[in-house]
């Protein structure tokens, strides 16, 4: 069975600051973001994986770095935020569900085996962290059933925050993808998942994954942290 997996990296990553895209940047260890990110892929699925990405800032350098990568465009990439993005990459997949990523996740190869059990079930999920709520960050709350109630940034009381994986199943898909196509420009992807359940009963599950390591690089200290990881 092919799984299919979307690194989003069409963003300028200006909050970094860099003059190359934001999944290029250099760790510690010698790889770039996105270098882990493929490491861990291959770890965790072997070549079950199909991996596409999703380019558009200076997408030249990527194409160059991960030439056996499938690639996807979004030429509107300085105009448009990530609900686009993934609109773009699950249009182009083939039958089945998707997990993707945002292309500036630091993380643990063990988050990928801990969410393949949902993904073999047929259950879309957020990955979430518990252990902190940062009012920058997209939060979440769940509603009786422990399903995810809202996800975004303006969450008030939120149980934990979004860390940047997810899924969804292939039952779940074209809804996503019609929420996604109603999002406005500059919507990150959340929004759309948080519009299909509250219109249509789109069920989420917050997989928590407090006790691995995980950060999403949007300023130099998540990249010092990044760094520090053990």
């Amino acid at each position: 069975m092919t799984l299919q997996v979307t690194i989003l990296a069409a963003g300028m990553g200006t909050r970094l600051g860099r003059p190359w895209p934001k999944p290029l940047t250099p760790l510690a260890d010698g790889r770039s973001i996105m270098a882990q990110q493929m490491d861990n892929v291959r770890a965790a699925f072997g070549d079950e994986a199909r991996v596409t990405v999703v380019v558009g800032f200076k997408l030249e350098l990527i194409l160059e770095a991960f030439p056996d990568a499938l690639f996807v465009y979004n030429e509107a990439y300085d105009q448009t935020n990530t609900s686009k993005s993934l609109l773009k990459a699950l249009r182009a997949s083939s039958d089945g569900g998707v997990l993707w990523m945002n292309g500036d996740v630091v993380f643990d190869a063990e988050v990928l085996r801990r969410v393949r059990p949902h993904m073999d079930a047929g259950r879309s999920f957020v990955c979430v962290n518990t252990s902190q709520v940062a009012e920058e960050e997209v939060k979440y709350t769940v509603d009786t059933e422990g399903f995810v109630a809202e996800l975004s940034k303006t969450v008030e009381d939120g149980l934990g925050e979004a860390v940047g994986i997810n899924y969804v199943a292939a039952q779940d898909k074209a809804v996503l993808i019609a929420h996604l196509d109603a999002c406005g420009e500059q919507d990150y992807f959340e929004r759309g998942i948080e519009t299909a359940i509250a219109s249509d009963g789109l069920k989420v599950v917050p997989v928590d994954i407090s006790d691995l390591f995980a950060v999403e690089v949007d300023f130099e200290g998540d990249l010092e942290r990044a760094n520090q990881r053990g």
